[in-house]
């Protein structure tokens, strides 16, 4: 059911509403549906920018790729598997900012792709926290993992989009999922079928849907956020 949805009778005593409440959908629920059509159409509408987009990142990754095999078999080898390390998570941090921004409207930004590394050692400590929670659920008979999985999921947003510790991104991330998990598992479970469906087009179609995907699970963490009180 859609958060936007209304009754068409109003109830008319305490009694009926309280009912009424306990019968709908959680208040800051989502569309699968419009989430997945505005990543569509918000990909139709800017192909040049995440042409561009896609076009900087890979070459971001064909330099530092470059840069490890001069550097391979020299003593400074670890150093540069460290340093291209950080810069993999400042270009993360980077990547997470842009879509949100075009999100919002706002232009695309390269400078993020770098600027934003003071966010990076939050950013890796919470991925590792996220991972670390996941990996642990999973050991426990799967289904805890994947429920954690879900409640944690928009830390990354939240670290880059509101500038919050790693526990807070945690603690604001469980309660923009509570009692919507079902929903977020289906949600996800489509994107999945999604990719895949774009992966065997000759892979051609991966174009088109990681950045439908990415930005309808953006459209999602935006209406969440909107619709989930500060604590």
């Amino acid at each position: 059911m859609d958060n936007n949805s209304t009754s068409l009778n109003q109830a008319s005593s305490p009694v009926a509403q309280a009912s009424s409440q306990s019968k709908s959908a959680p208040s800051h629920s989502f569309s699968k549906t419009e989430a997945i059509k505005f990543g569509l159409n918000f990909f139709k509408a800017n192909i040049s920018v995440f042409v561009k987009l896609a076009l900087v990142v890979v070459a971001i990754n064909i330099v530092v790729g470059i840069i490890s095999g001069m550097f391979d078999r020299t003593p400074i080898n670890l150093l540069w598997s460290l340093v291209s390390f950080a810069i993999s998570i400042v270009v993360q941090v980077g990547f997470t900012k842009i879509i949100l921004d075009l999100h919002d409207g706002k232009p695309l930004n390269f400078s993020h792709l770098y600027m934003l590394y003071p966010l990076a050692l939050r950013f890796l400590g919470a991925s590792i926290l996220y991972g670390f929670i996941v990996a642990v659920g999973l050991i426990l008979f799967i289904v805890p993992g994947v429920i954690w999985a879900l409640k944690f999921q928009f830390y990354s947003f939240l670290i880059v989009d509101k500038n919050i510790g790693i526990m807070d991104s945690l603690k604001k991330s469980s309660a923009m999922t509570e009692g919507i998990k079902m929903n977020l598992f289906l949600f996800a479970f489509i994107l999945v079928v999604i990719n895949i469906a774009g992966a065997l087009a000759l892979i051609i179609g991966l174009f088109v849907t990681i950045p439908t995907t990415i930005m309808a699970t953006v459209y999602v963490y935006r209406k969440l956020l909107s619709k989930t009180p500060e604590a």
